[in-house]
């Protein structure tokens, strides 16, 4: 074999060995370029997943601070509602005074002035706040039965008025846990109650589940919690209020007035 031949042979198998190479360089470069754009793709789509998430947190975010405002303003109105109720009320007691004083011993004279009051009062119970309302009456009812029947002289039965005016002022800044009956889904039914002021009301049922007092255009109506978020809310509320913890945090389901439309 001469010289130039196996310089033919080395060339040509060197040009084939290249070409190989080239071919193998290709392909390993095409199957990184089409990772590399799998990989923006997953990328771009979690982005745009984590965008959207973003995008959905922020509406609830917005909804609910509208929702709090809206509870706040609602809250704050009944404060100032049950506010004026209880001035009434002292401005109530301040002209029983005047009243008695100026009546002096006379029951016949006393007796108008206290049966006017327990009216007043008897329908300022029961279009007011849901919290014993029939025992609240039958107290009212009981003052009037004897002072009309003599049982009670009138300044006995002012004496006993004045004390539930006092009871009523007391209530209405009270915090506690009571036990009454309220109607629910038509039937009288014996709940705990947990009462707020005069600002909101729960109840639990002796199955241990969970309601709330709601005021509407037509008057109060208790009505069951359905969410099992809601019903730990004001389990939470029993067992602090049990606990004898009567301030703080809370966050609870809206018992708010409801918003005619």
């Amino acid at each position: 074999m001469t010289r130039s031949y196996r310089h033919s042979i080395l060339a040509c198998a060197l040009l084939t060995a290249g070409g190989h190479s080239a071919a193998i360089a290709q392909d390993v470069g095409e199957d990184a370029s089409t990772e590399l754009a799998r990989r923006l793709i997953e990328i771009r789509g979690h982005v745009e997943e984590l965008q959207a998430e973003l995008n959905l947190r922020r509406e609830e975010h917005k909804n609910r601070m509208a929702f709090l405002t809206a509870q706040q303003t609602e809250l704050e109105a009944n404060r100032d509602r049950e506010s004026l109720r209880i001035a009434q009320l002292e401005i109530e007691l301040d002209e029983m005074r005047e009243q008695v004083a100026a009546a002096g011993d006379s029951s016949d004279v006393l007796a108008p002035v206290v049966l006017d009051r327990v009216t007043d009062l008897r329908e300022a119970v029961r279009s007011g706040f849901p919290f014993k309302v029939q025992e609240r009456l039958a107290e009212l009812e009981e003052i009037e039965v004897q002072l009309n029947t003599g049982v009670i002289t009138a300044q006995r039965a002012f004496n006993r008025l004045w004390a539930f005016i006092e009871d009523e002022l007391r209530i209405s800044r009270e915090n506690a846990i009571y036990t009454q009956s309220i109607e629910l889904d038509g039937e009288n039914v014996l709940v705990d109650i947990a009462k707020l002021g005069n600002a909101m009301m729960y109840f639990r049922t002796r199955e241990h589940e969970y309601g709330r007092a709601v005021e509407t255009p037509a008057g109060w109506r208790f009505e069951r919690l359905v969410s099992p978020g809601e019903q730990e809310q004001v389990a939470l509320l029993f067992d602090s209020l049990r606990k004898q913890i009567r301030q703080g945090y809370f966050e609870l389901p809206n018992a708010l007035p409801e918003m005619s439309s």
